[in-house]
């Protein structure tokens, strides 16, 4: 009888454990949960898209600088943000979905500069043929992505010159923002001298500036489009800014969709601006995936970034894709580190700050108030940043260090990117063959110097 009972009340109890053990069972993972691995990654929805509206709002200044920097191209502004939330969305996509990174990407401060400035501005083409030279350099960024070439290129040009290149876009960047503020001013006597602070725009330029190094510095949420509204707003106050409204359905995109003239790009003379957009996106966009990747824990045990072949080919593609809808180079943004800070690990990060920038378009009216001395302020704060470089230049090898200054300051000083690089890479190559270190400079560099000659002989 003891038998039986005990055989009796054994298949209930293990019912009872049955049912315990399906009420703490945790449900199946999501369809977002799956398909980014969130808890692979220690991750959850609500900390991605937290990151990423981090990210987006950090970035964000993009929207209302780069159309400004681009009408000077003569392109259409409305038109011009329109394709700056596209080309942005799109990378941005693009890296979540098939490189599943954090990272968020835009068009790239500094070539947009050089685009307008330089390619436009100084050596004359039109705004189409600078699209299709970017469009070439997209293109070459990619099948460098795609094959073994991107790790031949990057480890033949040496480190001195690397971080050069990006202070010295900084530099240049910086100098843009001085003069669209009116702080630096040409004189016939000595070139360049101080602007009046006496004057409106300079001096709401210097407070944006001021006032995005004072949040910066505290942390604050935004600090540079928290501070390009204020001053906008300051604008506005004292009659400098007409209010136009603040949201509206997107402007056509028309104007440049499919505008780019590939066939004017073919051009000897826009090979030095072909490698000049490709050699700093290749450089910065490999700088900035290396230490988000950090960052964000994407490094295993053995040192290997994960999917970093991935996120390459997705930055790559995306300036392609940029050209089209009327970009200067997309690329990625070291402002991704804030999202990361706030947890952010996968590409649903990424996915967010694209929708963010969808969502941004309707914005055409706020962003056509924001005045070029609150785009100033930005500017010459973002310059300072990318100066940071020159930290790592080691100073104390004069061959090294000598042909990055000239790297820096020629980038200014000609108003050409291109020139800057193109002079850099001569002195380096120079110096080193000169004092006996012929076996430091790669083959592939030789093979650029000669290019450069050329350019500076017969063009």
């Amino acid at each position: 009888m003891i038998d039986n009972k005990n055989d009796e009340e054994h298949p209930l109890e293990s019912t009872k454990q049955e049912q315990q053990a399906l009420a703490v069972q945790p449900d199946k993972p999501g369809l977002l949960d799956r398909f980014f691995k969130l808890s692979e990654h220690r991750t959850s929805v609500r900390t991605e898209l937290l990151a990423g509206l981090t990210t987006f709002v950090t970035m964000a200044y993009i929207i209302f600088v780069n159309p400004n920097i681009m009408a000077a191209a003569g392109i259409d502004h409305g038109a011009a943000f329109v394709a700056t939330c596209v080309g942005a969305a799109l990378g941005c996509m693009l890296m979540g979905l098939y490189a599943n990174w954090p990272v968020g990407l835009a068009p790239g401060m500094g070539l947009n500069a050089f685009f307008t400035y330089t390619v436009v501005g100084e050596m004359g083409y039109s705004w189409e043929v600078a699209l299709g030279a970017v469009f070439l350099s997209g293109i070459l960024f990619m099948i460098m992505s795609l094959s073994r070439l991107r790790e031949w290129l990057l480890n033949s040009i040496p480190m001195s010159l690397r971080f050069a290149m990006g202070a010295g876009v900084g530099l240049f960047l910086g100098l843009i923002g001085l003069k669209t503020a009116g702080i630096v001013v040409d004189n016939p006597a000595t070139l360049l001298s101080m602007g009046s602070f006496g004057e409106p725009n300079a001096l709401l330029a210097a407070i944006c500036f001021l006032m995005i190094a004072v949040l910066s510095h505290r942390n604050v949420f935004g600090a540079i489009l928290v501070s390009m509204l204020v001053v906008t707003g300051i604008g506005l106050a004292m009659g400098l800014v007409e209010y136009n409204g603040m949201v509206s359905m997107p402007p056509s995109l028309a104007p440049t969709f499919l505008a780019m003239d590939v066939a004017g790009a073919f051009n000897v003379a826009m090979i030095s601006v072909i490698l000049a957009f490709l050699f700093v996106n290749m450089f910065d966009t490999a700088g900035t995936l290396m230490g988000v990747a950090h960052r964000a824990n994407l490094v295993d045990e053995d040192g290997k970034i994960q999917n970093l072949s991935r996120a390459l080919k997705a930055d790559s593609t995306s300036s392609v894709v940029g050209a089209f809808v009327g970009c200067p180079p997309v690329t990625s943004y070291v402002e991704s580190a804030s999202g990361v800070a706030a947890g952010g690990r996968t590409g649903l990060t990424a996915i967010t700050v694209g929708v963010l920038f969808l969502a941004a378009m309707f914005f055409a009216p706020l962003a056509g108030m924001i005045p070029a001395y609150a785009t100033a302020g930005a500017l010459i704060y973002v310059a300072m940043l990318m100066m940071s470089g020159m930290a790592h230049i080691d100073w104390k090898d004069h061959t090294d260090t000598i042909p990055a200054i000239v790297t820096v300051v020629m980038m200014p000083l000609t108003f050409s990117i291109a020139n800057g690089i193109a002079l850099g890479f001569l002195t380096y190559a120079t110096l080193k063959l000169l004092t006996g270190q012929a076996s430091k400079v790669s083959v592939s560099l030789y093979v650029l110097c000669i290019v450069f000659i050329a350019k500076f002989a017969f063009l």
